[in-house]
């Protein structure tokens, strides 16, 4: 106990806490900055020009279809100046999405390790609130590593990640002209390639980015498994060296040990399934104009 302790009565926090707690505070300051950001900044980051800051999602969703249904009657396989601007867009969106949510899953991380080291060390009422918080920064930064995998694979294949603007089954064939060329964008997909007349070439390029979309993610999904997998380990090696006495120690090694090897076998199953829709695209492409992704 220092003197200032003998004075007071009261324990003096250490140095060292006092710097984990500041660095704390300027995580968690990092932290909201960034989800603030996150959520207001894609769109503007995104814009290059005059109008292309589309400031709600009904809006950039209406620009969408009326390209979408130019392009499709053009019968050419480059996209026309509008929807050539709004996959240019949209690819410029994710990307700065990606990139935010990546700084935060950094911020989160750090300040996850923080919090799980003041637990590992706190003893007395506080250790369950630091327990409750190290927990829910494990959830926050899962979440924020989905944000990073979804908006990394909408860069890969941007046409495609803007398909889902589009109105499907019952609701998009009462669309007016827009359910007309859903219709036969159904009925396409729904022949056999080579038979009957030659498809479209709008059909051939949005096949092609669907499977584009579906590879990025089984890529990404295989790397994000194979890293955590490769991070469980040095938990569950200091988990067999870590002795019966030290029950809290043991009880968070195992857990963040179980927990890596859980989320690695989940994203390793995301990966098989998009690596399957990859290799036949055309199916679930016509499920999805069917109304059922």
């Amino acid at each position: 106990m220092t003197a200032a302790s003998h004075r007071t009565g009261r324990a003096v926090p250490s140095r060292s806490a006092t710097l984990h707690g500041r660095a704390l505070a300027v995580l968690g300051a990092a932290a909201s900055a960034l989800v603030a950001a996150f959520v207001v900044m894609p769109g503007t980051l995104a814009a290059s020009g005059p109008g292309e800051d589309f400031g709600r999602e009904s809006e950039l969703a209406d620009a969408f279809r009326a390209a979408f249904v130019a392009y499709w009657n053009s019968g050419e396989r480059a996209f026309p100046p509008d929807l050539d601007a709004l996959v240019d867009y949209w690819f410029r969106y994710h990307v700065a999405k990606a990139v935010i949510a990546a700084l935060l899953l950094s911020v989160l991380v750090a300040a996850g390790t923080l919090l799980w080291k003041a637990f590992l060390r706190a003893d007395g009422p506080g250790a369950g609130k630091r327990f409750a918080l190290a927990s829910a920064g494990v959830l926050t930064t899962l979440l924020s590593l989905a944000a990073v995998m979804a908006n990394v694979q909408g860069a890969a294949a941007p046409f495609a990640s803007l398909l889902p603007l589009l109105p499907t089954g019952a609701t998009g064939a009462a669309d007016g002209a827009l359910g007309a060329v859903l219709a036969q964008v159904g009925e396409r997909l729904a022949v056999a390639p080579g038979a009957g007349e030659h498809a479209p070439a709008a059909l051939d390029v949005m096949i092609g980015d669907f499977a584009r979309h579906h590879e990025a993610m089984a890529a990404i999904a295989a790397t994000v498994a194979v890293v955590l997998a490769v991070m469980s380990v040095p938990a569950w090696r200091r988990f067999g060296r870590t002795g019966p006495a030290e029950r809290r120690t043991r009880r968070t090694l195992g857990s963040f040990g179980a927990l890596a090897a859980s989320a690695a076998l989940f994203v390793m199953v995301v990966a098989v399934a998009n690596t399957t829709t990859a290799a036949a695209p055309r199916p679930a492409l016509l499920a999805f104009f069917e109304g059922g992704w």
